[in-house]
């Protein structure tokens, strides 16, 4: 699909082998610093709230400067917060309070670079082109943050704790290499801008209201991701107390997702020309809302297992074919600040879900988060079903069809 999808495809693969990394890391690094179930709750948190306060800026900014320059900015940020963390380390002088700063600063950095990268790809390839090379970067995702990142993570941390977050500040900058190859048309994709960002961020939220499918989609995004949520709050316990499967069966159940993400890649090439994505889309949330009755039921650990196989499965094809039709029906001009939007409603649904999950398995024991889940996913599905084959085949204006970038010495 072009030199410059390679070069984007490169960058994405490399920054994800670092974030792997630090998804092992990360944690053993916040273990290592204290015992507080607070604090280490909180590290989490910090992950996903820089999000929720600066993800619709994000997307603003990412719509008003040039998007390349600004993952390239962001990326170098990352790379910098992760030096001066590996450098406290080295240096003996880390703490609990340097470890959860650094993972602030990391974050509100992550949340620019990934809000404006999330817009170069319907800017490099033309749109019946978007699904397979979303299902690539999905594969990205999956193989280098999920399972390669991570044990590699925790085997550099027993060799030394510096040593995962200097490999993280390598990759890290490599991808800011990798992105400045690619030839995109320099500046602004809205030239010249003179409004506030309130009223760009305005401005999005009402084109998304106004726009149907658009909105019919962030609206399954949140629900959906409010229940699966509530009963990923409770894994652990639900592995461990409820299935009997001990520490190292919850693990088991993890990896059993990551082997069914692998599944998926295999099959997408298969299943996208054969059937519509109105029809991967409706089979992808039937298959959720089935996933929520079958962990309520399941009797033994080896059918939650296989269970979480069909979920890592059905979840890449699903994030593969909701990306793609987000960014075949959004003008350029209102990636980044859709894309935002989108951004927020998943990490503000698994806030939400979290404390649900929570509460809910307080009082009504630990299946019950599942039978909620299944109950929500399913009336959700109901209510949008007959929306879905509008909500796939929304489509921009011809006119915004990214146009050949002008070419460039890289």
């Amino acid at each position: 699909m072009g030199r410059s999808f390679r070069w984007l495809l490169a960058a994405f693969w490399t920054s994800n082998i670092g974030d792997g990394i630090a998804l092992a890391a990360g944690p053993l690094l916040v273990a290592s610093q204290t015992d507080s179930p607070m604090l280490v709750a909180l590290a989490a948190l910090l992950q996903q709230l820089p999000w929720l306060l600066f993800g619709l800026w994000a997307g603003a900014i990412a719509d008003r400067v040039d998007r390349r320059l600004l993952v390239m900015v962001a990326n170098g940020l990352r790379a910098v917060v992760i030096a001066v963390l590996a450098a406290t380390i080295l240096t003996e002088n880390v703490s609990i309070g340097v470890v959860l700063g650094a993972m602030f600063l990391y974050g509100i950095a992550e949340v620019f670079a990934d809000s404006a990268a999330s817009t170069l790809m319907p800017m490099l390839v033309k749109k019946q082109d978007l699904a397979i090379g979303q299902a690539r970067l999905q594969g990205g995702f999956l193989v280098a943050n999920q399972l390669v990142g991570p044990p590699v993570g925790a085997f550099l941390f027993t060799t030394g704790m510096a040593f995962p977050f200097m490999v993280q500040v390598v990759a890290v900058a490599l991808a800011v290499v990798l992105v400045s190859r690619i030839a995109t048309t320099r500046g602004a994709v809205r030239g010249t801008v003179d409004t506030h960002l309130r009223q760009d961020i305005a401005d999005g939220l009402r084109w998304i209201w106004a726009h149907g499918p658009v909105r019919t989609l962030a609206i399954v995004i949140l629900s959906f991701n409010v229940t699966w949520a509530a009963g990923w709050a409770v894994l652990v316990l639900y592995a461990r107390d409820h299935l009997q499967m001990g520490e190292i069966g919850f693990g088991f159940l993890t990896t059993a997702s990551a082997v069914g993400g692998l599944i998926g890649i295999a099959l997408f090439g298969r299943l996208h020309p054969r059937f519509s994505l109105a029809t991967l889309m409706k089979a992808c949330l039937l298959l959720e809302v089935v996933t929520h009755l079958g962990l309520a039921l399941a009797p033994q650990g080896w059918v939650a297992i296989l269970i979480m196989v069909v979920f890592g499965a059905y979840a890449f094809v699903w994030g593969t074919v909701s990306a793609t039709v987000r960014q075949r029906a959004v003008p350029t001009e209102f990636q980044g600040r859709v894309g935002s939007v989108y951004m927020v409603c998943v990490f503000g649904g698994a806030v939400i879900g979290n404390g649900l999950g929570g509460l809910i398995a307080e009082s009504w024991g630990l299946t019950a988060p599942f039978w909620f889940a299944f109950v929500g996913a399913g009336l959700t599905l109901a209510i949008v079903w007959r929306h879905l084959s509008k909500v796939a085949h929304a489509e921009a204006p011809p006119e915004d069809e990214p146009a050949e970038p002008a070419p460039r010495d890289v």
